[in-house]
């Protein structure tokens, strides 16, 4: 474990840019690591969905957000950052998320300040926390790291609720209270970008979310600003979600796949991925 939030820094230290794509299940993180990212990030939108098909609204418990990062955390050797929402309470809460977290196997945590129950950052009616509650939550997590470690991102929903100055303010508290980086939600320009980066000592969290209210930017354009961890959590999400629909409706009206073959993963590639071979292999070693 320390290894792993020890390499998210390294990296850090070394790369003008740090690409993090979202995940939600095993399979999804399996598929990221074979693409060769550096760090993966579980993304608290993309469980809602996939696990309870319902919309990001402080519906997922700690106890399905642990599940689902020791099965993602268990599948892959990168470096797994979890969406923890708010540590799903107060500081006693945030806790054990934090030894829960450790014990499954991440390297790091993303932990924000909204009233519980929160919601996606990127829609309405936000409402967060007073600061100096959030800091006793950021220093319970901090500190519940003891002899593990984890890479943990304090973040912010201030913008939406209170404005940029506030949310500027949080971000300078959360640095100074030791946090590892800073993810203010949901700025809605470029210039806000830059005035934050300014403002907030790094590494900073950029959100590209397709036709969110934060503009989608390169990650040259994005360092360039001042922004070095750049999480793309929803899109294999939206992708997934998209084929679904359209291979249903293939299925339905056509009454066959027959048509839409090359849209298809083939059998074997996909066995190749879930390991299939090594199965069979332990099959042969230990059958009777």
């Amino acid at each position: 474990m320390t290894q792993k939030a020890a390499l998210i820094r390294a990296l850090l230290k070394q790369k003008s840019s740090l690409l993090m794509p979202g995940v939600y299940d095993a399979l999804s993180a399996k598929l990221a690591a074979r693409a060769d990212f550096e760090v993966i990030f579980t993304t608290g939108y993309s469980l809602s969905a996939t696990l309870l098909g319902e919309p990001d609204f402080g519906l997922l418990t700690q106890t399905e957000m642990l599940a689902a990062a020791q099965r993602i955390c268990g599948v892959v050797e990168q470096p797994v950052i979890v969406d923890a929402d708010t540590g799903y309470g107060n500081a006693i809460n945030v806790i054990r998320t934090v030894k829960e977290l450790i014990r499954a196997g991440a390297a790091g945590l993303f932990l924000e300040d909204q009233v519980w129950p929160k919601r996606c950052g990127h829609m309405k009616g936000k409402a967060v926390i007073p600061l100096e509650e959030q800091l006793k939550k950021l220093t319970a997590a901090l500190e519940a790291r003891e002899g593990g470690d984890l890479f943990v991102v304090a973040r912010t929903d201030a913008r939406q609720a209170l404005g940029l100055k506030e949310a500027i303010r949080r971000g300078v508290a959360f640095k100074q209270a030791g946090a590892d980086a800073v993810f203010i939600e949901a700025p809605e320009t470029k210039e806000e970008m830059r005035e934050i980066a300014q403002a907030v000592p790094g590494p900073l969290v950029a959100n590209m979310i397709e036709r969110g209210v934060t503009p989608l930017m390169s990650p040259e354009e994005l360092s360039e600003v001042g922004f070095q961890m750049i999480v793309w959590p929803l899109a294999p999400l939206y992708a997934s979600a998209k084929a679904l629909k359209e291979v249903y409706g293939a299925l339905r009206a056509q009454g066959t796949t027959q048509g839409i073959l090359d849209r298809l993963m083939p059998f074997d590639e996909f066995h190749e991925i879930v390991g299939l071979d090594e199965k069979y292999a332990l099959d042969a070693r230990y059958r009777s």
